[in-house]
């Protein structure tokens, strides 16, 4: 479980006194994530709702962000696209604090978050990212990526001489990538706010329509393309990255597509950018097993289900694959 910060029923009803959401029932921390403490709460006879989502900010989330993720949800939200707010407190605030850490009440979306998507979701979750990516053109915020390729370099110096922790070959994975992707980069794709981390289980779905889109707290200004590898490495792919679905690749890519074109140097980079995504993914997770703390109740992610993505993804027979 996603939870780092004990939160007790009398610090949560105390902080729950200054909302109009009512009396607090229950709540419980949510299993899924691996960056902040989450918590789905249920109160009854309040005005805001019943059901909220409690997040308090932990790790690589810098609370000098906060605002431009808030600004962010309501840019997006007032342009129609389904993602959750975060409420106001009687006093307008959005940002607060408990246990000692920042916090927000987000609103609860009906969704369920799949593990297995098949290809019409996948084709619903393009369409739903490039949305997403026409809604910010008029987006007066920005962030630079604090994930992106300088990043890289940083997290696999911190795992350096801790590899066998993971598997004996990832060393040499990252190391050969990493020269890779400094001399081949791109560097003029067209740029907007993205979400930076669309994968399946930050995709709300009601049968195969998108319900809601969470989590943004990677979003920062990149490329278009990069949002739209990272969710490609997400989403194509099963679990352990063992296995690639040309399936589901063609119906996310499809479904992008449809609702905004690619130019052709976007679609050019695009077999360089989704090894950035794999590898980006490979080196965080990496950092996450050697870091977490043992009593931590959160389930640490395999680095090597993305580092199989990446040996996918630079393999020469798949030179085609986004042609």
């Amino acid at each position: 479980m996603a939870v780092y910060t004990h939160v007790s029923a009398e610090m949560m009803a105390r902080f729950l006194d200054d909302y109009d959401t009512g009396e607090l029932i229950s709540f419980k921390g949510i299993a899924e994530g691996v960056e902040n403490s989450n918590f789905l709460v249920e109160t009854r006879g309040g005005a805001d709702g019943h059901r909220f989502i409690l997040t308090l900010y932990e790790k690589r989330v810098d609370p000098v962000d906060l605002p431009f993720f808030m600004a962010l949800l309501d840019h997006l939200a007032e342009r129609g696209c389904r993602v959750p707010r975060a409420i106001a407190d009687r006093q307008g605030v959005q940002i607060r604090e408990l246990g000692g850490r920042p916090a927000c009440l987000i609103e609860f979306l009906e969704g369920i978050s799949l593990s297995t998507p098949n290809p019409a979701q996948a084709r619903a979750a393009g369409a739903a990212l490039a949305d997403l990516h026409r809604a910010v053109a008029d987006f007066a915020g920005g962030r630079p990526n604090s994930m992106g390729l300088a990043s890289w370099h940083d997290l696999a110096t911190r795992c350096a001489g801790q590899w066998q922790q993971i598997d004996p070959a990832l060393e040499d994975i990252v190391s050969s990538e990493l020269a890779y992707l400094d001399a081949h980069w791109p560097r003029d794709l067209p740029q907007s706010v993205i979400h930076a981390d669309l994968f399946p289980d930050n995709v709300l779905m009601l049968g195969d329509q998108v319900s809601g889109l969470i989590d943004f707290y990677f979003s920062c200004t990149d490329a278009r393309a990069y949002d739209l590898a990272i969710t490609h490495s997400a989403w194509c792919f099963s679990g352990d990255g063992t296995q690639f679905d040309a399936a589901l690749s063609d119906a996310l890519l499809d479904g992008y597509r449809s609702h905004l074109a690619l130019s052709a140097e976007e679609q050019a980079a695009l077999p360089i950018l989704v090894r950035g995504a794999a590898l980006r993914f490979t080196l965080s997770r990496a950092y996450d097993w050697i870091n977490t703390p043992a009593d931590a109740l959160v389930t640490r992610k395999d680095p090597m289900a993305f580092a199989r993505r990446l040996l996918f993804y630079a393999d020469p027979a798949q030179a085609g694959l986004f042609a």
